[in-house]
């Protein structure tokens, strides 16, 4: 990934000597950062994922506020500790909140700094993937989630993320043709000896979502998917494992909020995402466990092949995750609101009367959220603590 810099700096003598600290120590930066810094001029600063303005030394006030136009907002204004290039940013960003600009200078020690712009540069890169994206719909949401769907032309209009719409008889009827191809995912769920027969089906269902994808050229895909269980009397959660593992955003019960939610988090955190819905919590202990029928293929450290929860039907996974700090996610589907918390997996579950994979979790916030203000029903879990990163994303969106 490269970083854009717009450098500004005076045209006085203190110039040149700003020139030979700044120079060098950009180069530092983009060692610690692991990034790339490219000096870029307005005519290609719609090129970066993100851009820093790099205010070289004082005096340079009046040739930001020249250009500041056909600069992209957030006005991110990287200083140093010399040549008044602190000052100079502090009556910059005065300026951009008395005009209600976002803004935020970068200063500090170098590990600060590069820690600062190695988090922005996630968010931004994140924003950049999801703005464009296209989603399908693959039958309409479940009767029983009557709260989660979203408006695709405000879904365009606010957040240029593209929802379209495919029939279950297309999906039937590619289910209809029995032809997947085989990969790495597949052939691991096969090894598990479960009945071929079932596998068999459930892949069927896989090759036919995956054709999907690809003919509408898609980044995400949810599925009405217990209509599958009366009519070919099997199951979605296979095909959701195996994209999800590949890297399509797949969620269940043609709930969009959970799948854009899924993006979201997807995208930030760059690991697989788990999509559950709550099943019990213990208000005394701040405890809640998840539960749901199928995961990335590619999440847990291992995995048995059992039937549907809910139907008794097709193929589901058990699957073992690692235990350790976790963030808990949801946004509902325009982003105006969202939550995360930071929690940590207690122990996997083997409860008869549950979801196969269940995880119980100890969280950082207070779970009466789930019982006073939940996003719907369904929320993601992804390994590791990006609640910081989260809280950053919804900061500039």
């Amino acid at each position: 990934m490269k970083i854009g810099v717009y450098y500004v700096v005076s045209s006085t003598a203190a110039a040149a000597i700003a020139n030979d600290n700044n120079f060098p120590w950009l180069k530092k930066l983009s060692e610690m950062t692991g990034y790339e810094f490219e000096v870029t001029d307005t005519d290609h600063i719609n090129d970066y994922d993100m851009v820093v303005d790099f205010i070289g030394g004082g005096g340079t006030e009046g040739i930001f506020l020249k250009d500041m136009d056909k600069l992209p907002q957030p006005y991110f204004l990287l200083t140093t500790g010399a040549n008044n290039s602190l000052a100079a940013s502090m009556e910059i960003l005065s300026y951009l909140r008395q005009k209600d600009l976002p803004g935020e200078i970068i200063h500090g020690s170098d590990d600060f700094v590069a820690d600062r712009i190695r988090q922005l540069a996630q968010v931004f890169k994140a924003k950049k993937r999801l703005n464009g994206f296209k989603l399908a719909r693959v039958g309409k949401p479940s009767d029983w989630l009557i709260s989660s769907d979203v408006d695709a032309e405000e879904s365009k209009q606010y957040n240029n993320i593209e929802i379209i719409d495919v029939t279950m008889e297309e999906f039937f009827s590619e289910i209809a043709k029995k032809e997947y191809k085989n990969n790495s995912y597949t052939e691991l769920i096969k090894s598990k000896g479960y009945d071929e027969k079932e596998v068999e089906e459930a892949l069927y269902i896989y090759g036919a979502l995956r054709r999907i994808v690809d003919k509408y050229e898609l980044d995400g895909v949810t599925v009405r998917c217990f209509d599958l269980l009366d009519t070919v009397h099997s199951t979605g959660c296979s095909a959701l494992a195996i994209l999800n593992a590949e890297g399509i955003y797949a969620s269940c019960e043609g709930d969009v909020p959970a799948l854009i939610s899924m993006a979201v988090l997807g995208e930030l955190s760059g690991k697989p995402v788990f999509m559950a819905n709550p099943s019990r919590i213990d208000t005394d202990n701040n405890q809640i466990i998840f539960a749901h029928c199928t995961l990335p293929i590619n999440m847990p450290k291992d995995f048995e092949i059992m039937t549907h929860f809910e139907s008794q039907l097709g193929v589901a996974f058990r699957g073992k995750l690692q235990e350790g700090p976790v963030t808990v996610f949801k946004c509902d589907g325009l982003m105006d609101e969202y939550f995360v918390s930071g929690a940590t997996l207690l122990k996997n579950l083997t409860e008869y009367n549950l979801c196969r994979t269940q995880i119980q979790l100890k969280m950082d916030k207070s779970v009466t959220y789930f019982l006073t203000e939940s996003i719907g029903n369904h929320h993601l879990i992804v390994e590791g603590d990006y609640v910081k990163l989260v809280d950053e994303f919804f900061k500039w969106i």
